[in-house]
């Protein structure tokens, strides 16, 4: 491939990545009153009230409401793989009209809102700063210099100089990124050292839990050694990281990250989670087999996948028989034919337990226990990681040991 293709033998890998899903908002004018509205006085928030505690007054939803009119986004990707070149990918995925963007920069953070001096660099489409991501589309950053440690966390900034209710379209964003993620005032302070806040994208789920949300952005690459590689982790809220806590990069895929480098293996690890997500069906974005193209086969570097997925279809059906447990198997199939025809490594993860879950019931468990079976055993996945029998209580397999288990079981 010729954009691969470098002096150095060095290839671009995909070191940090959000799945994107679609936020429609019914009707999308009411987001004008969102907090971030460009009328409001620009506020310094100290980091301590950035940190989110239980007492907090949050926006309750599904994720973030935010829209931005003249205003920069600050948010915050914690890299896996290091590097000394970098680019970004931003995403217009759901979008039905196109997505100015007025302003890029990247650059390495130092601590909450600001980055460390003289570490900006401007990103500019094609060789221009401003650009517009088309309908439906991702746009590809050109590449510059920037020594990237491994884990560190890299600040991108988005000046939005449109109003994005006005749009009236969908937004592409990933719901839950367990990351605070900052918005100015009015203005661009695209690649200031401190720029001023007045809001973040934090807001509290449904389920009482606080997160925060990520928009437009997608992945991070890093130029690396021909033998670096990446592996994408396809699941749902285990995998994104419900449970885990914000700004603490504690998800499972970030603790398989630092294993990995301990073992001195060069590979990004790149999280395809969505909270709620499903193999089959579309709901909190699109099904696993919808994306899995995009979220998988599409990542520069990647030569893995693990799939941990699959018990929100079994539970979402509570007592029906559809999906079946042969539906679900047939699904799994199919990602591993899809993965095997690209060369990739594919290994597949048994579901973990999940009585005293609201959407429980004896025949949920069957389904689960059957796919399970099917995964440790049919030989069709390259290798299995038995999260299962990890964390299941030896006393009661249909349950997750106190230990492990977050809360909503």
């Amino acid at each position: 491939v010729v954009g691969q293709c470098n002096p150095s033998g060095q290839h671009w890998v995909g070191t940090w990545f959000a799945s994107s899903t679609a936020r429609i908002d019914q009707p999308v004018a009411q987001a004008q009153n969102a907090p971030a509205s460009s009328n409001a006085q620009a506020l310094v928030i100290p980091p301590a009230v950035l940190a989110v505690t239980p007492g907090q007054q949050l926006p309750v939803g599904g994720q973030s409401a935010l829209h931005f009119t003249n205003q920069t986004l600050r948010q915050i990707a914690h890299v896996s793989l290091g590097g000394s070149r970098v680019r970004v990918v931003l995403s217009n995925t759901f979008g039905i009209v196109p997505l100015t963007i007025g302003a890029a920069e990247i650059a390495l953070r130092d601590k909450d809102a600001t980055i460390v001096p003289q570490s900006n660099r401007v990103l500019t489409f094609g060789g221009a700063a401003r650009t517009a991501v088309p309908p439906g589309a991702i746009l590809v950053s050109d590449p510059v210099d920037l020594v990237v440690p491994d884990f560190a966390d890299l600040v991108i900034d988005l000046y939005l100089p449109d109003d994005t209710a006005a749009m009236r379209s969908p937004i592409t964003t990933h719901p839950a990124s367990w990351q605070t993620n900052y918005v100015s005032p009015r203005g661009n302070y695209a690649g200031a050292v401190a720029m001023p806040v007045q809001t973040t994208t934090a807001y509290r789920r449904a389920d009482g839990l606080p997160t925060a949300t990520w928009f437009f952005l997608t992945r991070v690459e890093v130029m690396a050694p021909q033998q670096a590689s990446a592996i994408v982790t396809v699941g749902d809220s285990i995998t994104d990281g419900t449970g885990s806590t914000t700004d603490e990069n504690d998800r499972w895929p970030d603790q398989l990250a630092r294993r990995l480098a301990m073992e001195g293996m060069r590979m990004g690890v790149l999280n395809a989670g969505i909270g709620g997500n499903r193999i089959l069906s579309d709901g909190v974005g699109p099904s696993a087999l919808v994306r899995f193209d995009r979220d998988v086969i599409a990542q520069p570097g990647v030569t893995h996948v693990i799939v941990l997925e699959g018990i929100n279809d079994i539970g979402e059906a509570l007592t029906n028989s559809a999906p079946s447990a042969a539906d679900l198997i047939a699904a799994h199939k199919q990602m591993i034919e899809r993965a095997h025809s690209r060369g990739l490594k594919i290994y597949g993860a048994t579901l973990t337990p999940f009585e005293g879950a609201h959407y429980w019931t004896p025949e949920g468990e069957a389904k689960r226990e059957m796919l399970n079976e099917w995964i440790r055993t049919s030989k069709m996945y390259d290798a299995v990681f038995d999260f299962d029998a990890a964390v299941r209580d030896p006393n009661h397999p249909t349950k997750t040991l106190a230990q492990y288990d977050a809360g909503n079981h």
